[in-house]
């Protein structure tokens, strides 16, 4: 093979794959000038080198929203840094992967396989952008809200661009209201999760298995201080159930008038209509990992 086909070959692999002049070239050479052949080794290649990377861990990254006619998706998507997380390549990957999610209404499955626009699939893009990067990237989780019979809202914190962010909230209300009388409040109340991160929207729908666990620290607690115990009694349900109300949406104090729990905004804002929060969703870059 002439030098001059060789390097049309490499350029052209390269346009293909994306990825580096060397390994391009090592792949024409290795499969003699055949471009298929030397698409399956690079993605051969690619993969082993993912799977060595995914042992380490990814807990950066961004929290993408995406939003037609009332319904929402969200996706986490986590690099190793922060700088991997700025990366122009990163970002256009992340904002596709969570246009896929809207059309696939946050069904992970569904996501991987769906073809990207350059007509392969977010799994194999996913590969290819782990050899290229050279960091671990994860898909970690999808959310979805519908319309139906609800307005939904959302909100992005530690915004990087429209829709894209560090934290990320949606959140679904049943009401005879029209969403355009309750676009302030949907918007402030998905910055409320955002900032207090509750972890169900009222006391029935708290894990009790937390709530116990809790419980047992406290008295456990309190039972280490020497106190009397019915002063330690009352002093234990207090904290009970102010671990509670910190952790069920309803409950909360309203973070724009503190003096007020949300339960009582949405009292006064409602009037003779309802209002009622039927779910939500919180995603934090790398919470839990």
């Amino acid at each position: 093979m002439s030098a001059d086909n060789l390097l049309n070959k490499v350029k052209q692999l390269r346009e293909i794959t994306g990825v580096g002049f060397k390994d391009c070239k090592a792949a024409i050479d290795e499969n003699n000038g055949d471009i298929e052949k030397s698409i399956e080794f690079l993605r051969k290649k690619g993969i082993a080198k993912a799977n060595k990377k995914m042992e380490r861990v990814a807990a950066d990254g961004l929290v993408s929203i995406s939003e037609k006619n009332n319904s929402f998706s969200i996706v986490e998507i986590n690099s190793e840094t922060d700088f991997v997380a700025k990366n122009n390549e990163f970002i256009s990957f992340v904002e596709e992967i969570s246009e896929l999610a809207l059309n696939n209404m946050g069904k992970i499955d569904s996501i991987l396989n769906a073809n990207m626009k350059n007509k392969k699939n977010v799994n194999d893009n996913l590969v290819s952008l782990i050899s290229k990067i050279g960091e671990k990237i994860t898909f970690r989780r999808s959310a979805f809200i519908g319309s139906d019979k609800s307005i939904n809202f959302s909100y992005i914190h530690s915004s990087v661009k429209n829709n894209l962010g560090k934290i990320g909230v949606l959140v679904s209300l049943e009401t005879n209201k029209k969403k355009e009388d309750l676009s302030e409040f949907g918007k402030q109340l998905a910055m409320q999760i955002a900032a207090t991160s509750p972890l169900s929207i009222d006391k029935n729908d708290l894990d009790s298995n937390l709530v116990n666990k809790e419980k047992e620290i406290i008295t456990e607690e309190l039972k280490n201080s020497g106190k009397d115990e019915k002063i330690a009694e009352k002093i234990s349900l207090g904290k009970l159930n102010k671990f509670i109300s910190d952790n069920t949406l309803l409950n909360q104090e309203w973070i724009m008038e503190p003096k007020k729990k949300v339960k009582d905004v949405i009292k006064e804002i409602s009037g003779k209509d309802s209002i009622v929060i039927k779910k939500f969703v919180r995603f934090k870059v790398g919470e839990g990992i």
